[in-house]
């Protein structure tokens, strides 16, 4: 029965999630920067922050948060503060000698800390926030059962951590990664000014 709604909440999550954002960048650092273990868990971190969305769009709050320029600016504010905190450690990497590239002795990052930042990036998105409200309220009927709307939700949940799954994969294998660290400083001073250029972006945006 709401097999054609899935259908369309599918493509539009899809055409979301393969944008260049935020969650990409993070995940991105830490593939190159910490490597596959912790871009897994950032990339877990990225799908579970869907689920603050989808919780609070089912609930009606997403429309509190649309109706209320502090609330919404409150959450751009925490977002924006936290893409350009992670984007200034990135511009401060220092570079690394043949032995700890080959060792790969480079950053370590606890299990716990890359699933909150990938968590946290996700979670503190306002363009997260405005993009669930309209899924919400116009792909997703109001008569729609609640569950099926949660069930819509963890489909989400799921694409999304194994899309940027896919991603560290990728950028995490030893000759993908060899290749970056060896101009790993550069790379995350890249990613942290994207990161701190994001930020700044959304702390100056409009609601609109």
């Amino acid at each position: 029965m709401y097999w054609a709604e899935f259908l369309t909440v599918v493509v539009v999550h899809l055409l979301a999630v393969a944008s260049p954002g935020p969650d990409l960048a993070v995940v991105l650092k830490n593939s190159i920067s910490l490597g596959r273990r912790a871009a897994i868990f950032t990339s877990l971190g990225v799908g579970c922050g869907i689920m603050v969305h989808v919780i609070y769009s089912v609930l009606g709050i997403g429309l509190i948060i649309s109706q209320s320029i502090w609330l919404f600016n409150v959450i751009k504010w925490l977002g924006a503060a936290y893409l350009i905190w992670i984007g200034i450690q990135g511009l401060r990497a220092k570079r690394r000698d043949a032995a700890d590239i080959e060792a790969d002795t480079g950053l370590r990052l606890s299990d716990k800390s890359a699933f909150l930042s990938g968590f946290m990036t996700n979670g503190l998105n306002p363009k997260a926030t405005l993009f669930f409200l309209s899924l919400f309220t116009v792909v997703i009927s109001p008569t729609t059962p609640m569950l099926v709307q949660l069930g819509y939700g963890l489909y989400m949940v799921f694409a999304t951590a194994l899309w940027f799954a896919m991603i560290s994969w990728l950028f995490s294998t030893a000759r993908v990664r060899r290749k970056f660290l060896q101009v790993g400083h550069w790379f995350d001073r890249s990613m942290g000014f994207v990161l701190v250029s994001l930020g700044i972006r959304l702390l100056f945006s409009s609601r609109n």
